[in-house]
């Protein structure tokens, strides 16, 4: 049944306020929040993920156990593979949007209205253990790969068009801001399979990984999105499971950091592509994540930090033989440790660090930063 296309008083309230902040630009929210966008939706895999994986039945790529979620509201472990918030998190914080819940939190018979209502606001549809590829879902279900979660924005795309007239609805997805924050498990399954490596050259396997984000990315917005912010990958070579930990000064590994500059590099020009393909009816960010957290690495204390090697929760050296679990060793001040576990998650002092670059430094943003893209 067609459903009622007659908006409620809450809904024209909110699109009133869209229609208010955006006609001034620079203008902040009483709480010192940045102007208002309407909704933050968030594609991408374990960085951003705030729970999806909590609802898959066999898979065991899950955070919704101690000691994460130690710095969360209430202390409590959410599925987000942190201490406390992550850097999605802390962009809707930032723009004045509630936390936007993990979209198969919404699904069922009993959470229409909660669905209705965050179909406005924001969803975020992320995946611990996702790829670009869906080979990357190979292991029974163990997470949603970017196309099936591009798949459920469809579901959310009809919430909003359900709600709204068809013009309203335009300008609502025309401002909005759509995250993706996904890469790095493809590189680690290239990584961890001699078999791909001797079929693939990293040049040719990265030009793979960034064609098939494109498709993924068209898809997003031929549904109305306009604007992007899309994250690199960052020093995989550099995260505590990958570092050295026998040798004094625990290096890197040089070889996966390589391949993750030429991801990079392929995307800056697939972006650059895609926005004259789509005669410039996009908007985008990207974020060099790499050059950030490189610059974390090199100068910890000018951004707070003291540990840029180990992890804060895990055991053995660096704190990276094991996974972030109950009976782990924590560190004694999760402010001053750039990651949260031996998988390179950062934790939320990091998350915060590494949003506030987004927003401003020009330094790691191209063309544009997250504030002047929403500004745009």
């Amino acid at each position: 049944m067609p459903k009622n296309r007659t908006a409620s008083p809450a809904i024209w309230l909110l699109l009133l306020s869209l229609f208010w902040f955006d006609s001034f630009p620079g203008l902040q929210a009483a709480t010192g929040k940045l102007a208002s966008i309407p909704a933050l939706y968030v594609f991408g895999d374990s960085l951003v993920d705030a729970g999806n994986n909590n609802y898959l039945p066999i898979s065991i790529a899950k955070a919704n156990y101690p000691r994460n979620g130690v710095d969360f509201p209430e202390k409590k472990a959410t599925g987000r593979f942190s201490n406390g918030k992550n850097a999605a998190d802390f962009i809707a914080e930032k723009f004045g949007l509630p936390l936007p819940p993990p979209y198969r939190s919404l699904k069922g018979p009993l959470k229409e209205k909660k669905r209705e209502y965050a179909a406005l606001t924001g969803v975020n549809f992320a995946s611990g253990g996702a790829g670009i590829f869906n080979s990357s879902d190979k292991k029974l279900g163990q997470s949603i790969p970017l196309s099936h979660q591009v798949d459920d924005w469809l579901s959310i795309h009809y919430e909003v068009t359900g709600q709204i007239r068809p013009a309203e609805a335009q300008v609502h997805l025309s401002k909005s801001l759509f995250i993706v924050v996904i890469g790095s498990n493809d590189l680690f399954d290239y990584y961890g399979s001699f078999k791909m490596r001797e079929q693939n050259h990293p040049q040719q396997y990265t030009q793979s990984m960034v064609d098939k984000l494109k498709e993924q990315l068209k898809r997003i917005h031929k549904t109305g999105a306009r604007r992007f912010l899309v994250v690199g990958v960052a020093q995989i070579g550099c995260i505590p499971g990958n570092r050295d930990t026998e040798s004094y000064l625990h290096e890197c590994d040089k070889e996966a950091n390589r391949s993750c500059s030429l991801y990079n590099e392929a995307l800056v020009k697939m972006l650059q592509q895609l926005k004259q393909e789509l005669q410039n009816s996009m908007t985008y960010s990207y974020f060099d994540n790499f050059k950030s957290v490189q610059d974390i690495n090199s100068n910890p204390a000018r951004y707070g930090f003291t540990d840029v090697k180990s992890a804060c929760c895990g055991k053995g050296n660096l704190n990276a033989a094991s996974p972030c679990q109950p009976i782990a060793k924590l560190c004694p001040d999760r402010t001053k440790y750039l990651f949260w576990d031996r998988f390179g998650h950062p934790t939320e002092a990091a998350s915060r660090t590494i949003v506030d670059f987004m927003l401003s430094n020009s330094q790691y943003s191209s063309p544009l930063t997250l504030t002047q893209l929403v500004s745009s």
